[in-house]
C-alpha cells in the first residue's frame, strides 16, 4: 500500500531495533490499572513502518452497527501464537517484552495484532480487551505505534471524559497492565486535524483479544 509518512528527525538510523526497557516509566491510574511508557522505544520505526505498510496483507472489515453494516474505520492483520510475524523487528520486539515482563505476567506476549490508521477519519471507539481472559484477569497489553503520532486516550469503564491522553508515534511504547482492560476503556478518537498515517502492533498473550 502506498502511504506517505513524513517521517521523525530522531528516527533516522538504519537499524530497526527496541532498545533497552529500562527506561519505562509507570503510572498508576486507578482501579488496579496502570500504564509503562516509553518514548522511541523501536530504533528504525519510520522504516518499519514503510515495510509493514507495503508488505502486510491489510484488510477491511465491515460490521453492523444500529441495523446497517458500516466500514470499520481502519485497515487490520492479526497474527496468532503459530504466525510468522511480518518483519523480525517485531519477532524482537515481542521476545524483549515477554523476557522483561516474564516474572510480572507470569506468560509470554504471544499474539499480534496489526492496525493501519490511514488518516484523521480512521480510528478505534472506546473499548476495553475484554474477549477471553481479559475480561475476568489481570493481563497486560503492550502497544508499539509506528508512524505518525495519535491520541491515544483512557477512561474508567464508569464513563465520562477522558483522563488520560497521550499522542503516540515513531516507536513509542505504551504497556496497559494490571485491571486496565475490565476497569478502563482506551480509544483512538478520529481528528478533522490533518494527521499522517499511523500502524499500532498490540502485542498479547494467549487468549487475550
Amino acid at each position: 500500500m502506498a502511504v506517505h509518512l513524513q517521517n521523525s528527525l530522531f528516527d533516522q538510523e538504519d537499524e530497526i531495533a527496541p532498545r533497552p526497557l529500562d527506561g519505562l516509566r509507570r503510572t498508576d491510574i486507578g482501579l488496579g490499572a496502570w500504564i509503562d511508557v516509553l518514548p522511541q522505544w523501536l530504533v528504525g520505526a519510520d522504516a518499519l513502518f514503510e515495510a509493514l505498510a507495503r508488505d502486510v496483507e491489510w484488510r477491511a472489515e465491515q460490521r453492523v452497527m444500529y441495523e446497517r453494516t458500516v466500514e470499520v474505520p481502519r485497515l487490520l492483520s492479526f497474527f496468532g501464537d503459530r504466525d510468522a510475524l511480518p518483519h523480525p523487528a517485531l519477532d524482537a520486539a515481542r521476545s524483549a517484552l515477554s523476557r522483561h515482563y516474564a516474572a510480572e505476567l507470569g506468560e509470554p506476549f504471544t499474539t499480534a495484532g496489526l492496525c493501519f490508521y490511514r488518516d484523521g477519519r480512521d480510528g478505534v471507539a472506546w473499548h476495553g480487551d475484554t474477549i477471553g481472559r481479559g475480561g475476568t484477569e489481570d493481563t497486560m497489553v503492550a502497544i508499539v505505534s509506528l508512524g505518525a503520532p495519535r491520541n491515544l486516550v483512557l477512561r474508567p469503564r464508569s464513563g465520562g471524559p477522558a483522563a488520560v491522553r497521550m499522542p503516540l508515534g515513531h516507536g513509542d511504547l505504551i504497556v496497559m497492565g494490571g485491571s486496565c482492560q475490565r476497569s478502563w476503556e482506551h480509544a483512538i478518537p478520529k481528528t478533522a486535524r490533518p494527521v499522517g498515517p499511523r500502524i499500532s502492533v498490540q502485542f498479547r498473550p494467549r487468549g487475550v483479544r
